[in-house]
């Protein structure tokens, strides 16, 4: 147990140093290449960071047999956009909070609100349309194929899109560290993406030291499978999404922050959501059925909030995301 619980540590620390490396990394590769805010934080940031909990899942599915892998990969893909829509959005919202307290920051929350606004509605709609169909019609696959391509009429309407560009100019660490002995200034498009793809492995490798920590931790104690990996796996798997958004927030990169997360919730309810529906019986029941209803409620709150007054609060953020501890004191209580 000790040996786990340091391993849990170190992983965890191996993520937030990757995490802000990435971001770094990120930020400098879009505002190379001129991409807006959107771009580089809906689709660059949150589909890079959002490989950990997808390539969980796809383990579980395609490679380990039995029920239990199944629940395990069930659970993860219904447990990414869980997390992402309750325990992020509660992270984004309490840095606001500590980033104003320590005066590193505004109180204001200042997001782009139509790229916002875009990834929430296409959450809403494919993640429903990905659970609640398949449980009215039979046509798994082709639910399955709309969701994909959902997802590509998304990417197209975020390039097409109006947004700010990245206007925050932050020196690429490598250049720091390397700037005096490679010309890292004059490729700095290319060594930006290497960064960012180093700070990826990394967090890709730390991510799956905190879930095998959690998962022999977990076992001692004895965590049903599908509930283990709702509740507990995503918290490592989508950490990459959680501190890159935490960094971009303290730094004031709201729209980056939160383009980071509601993009990877898009992403989260097409692609993976597919696989389970072709590849598992994908029955949702039970406290995976209630975790998908909590993400869609938190999201509609949000939505609601955009709608009603052009704006996010960070307190709505911060009471989104409580959703995910009343979800985590339900499950407790059942044991």
């Amino acid at each position: 147990m000790t040996v786990d619980i340091f391993l849990l540590l170190f992983n965890l620390m191996l993520i937030l140093l990757s995490a802000e490396i990435f971001t770094n990394g990120v930020e400098v590769f879009g505002r190379r290449l001129s991409l807006s805010q959107a771009v580089t934080g809906s689709i660059l940031a949150a589909v890079g960071t959002a490989l950990p909990e997808t390539i969980l899942p796809m383990v579980a599915i395609f490679m380990h047999k039995g029920e239990a892998a199944h629940s395990i990969g069930i659970g993860a893909i219904l447990g990414a956009p869980f997390m992402l829509a309750t325990l992020a959005f509660l992270m984004i919202g309490l840095t606001v909070f500590a980033g104003y307290i320590s005066k590193r920051r505004s109180f204001i929350f200042e997001a782009e609100i139509p790229t916002v606004k875009r990834d929430l509605i296409f959450f809403l709609v494919m993640y429903s349309v990905g659970v609640f169909l398949p449980m009215l019609l039979k046509l798994h696959v082709i639910v399955a194929f709309l969701l994909i391509f959902g997802y590509i009429a998304y990417l197209y309407i975020t390039f097409k899109s109006e947004s700010s560009g990245i206007l925050h100019e932050e020196k690429l660490y490598l250049n720091k560290i390397l700037g005096k002995i490679l010309p890292v200034g004059r490729f700095e498009t290319f060594f930006s993406l290497l960064q960012a793809l180093i700070a990826l492995f990394i967090m890709i490798k730390g991510a799956h030291g905190f879930v095998s920590a959690l998962q022999h931790i977990s076992h001692q104690i004895g965590f049903d499978p599908l509930l283990f990996s709702l509740l507990v796996a995503p918290i490592a798997t989508e950490l990459p999404e959680k501190f890159n958004s935490v960094t971009w927030t303290f730094k004031g990169r709201d729209t980056l922050a939160m383009g980071n997360v509601t993009g990877a919730m898009v992403f989260q309810s097409t692609f993976p959501v597919s696989v389970g529906i072709i590849f598992t019986d994908w029955n949702i029941t039970g406290y995976a059925l209630v975790s998908v209803c909590l993400a869609i409620f938190a999201s509609l709150i949000l939505l609601g909030e955009i709608h009603l007054k052009r704006r996010i609060s960070p307190f709505t953020l911060i009471f989104s995301g409580s959703f995910y501890l009343v979800y985590a004191f339900l499950v407790i209580k059942s044991f």
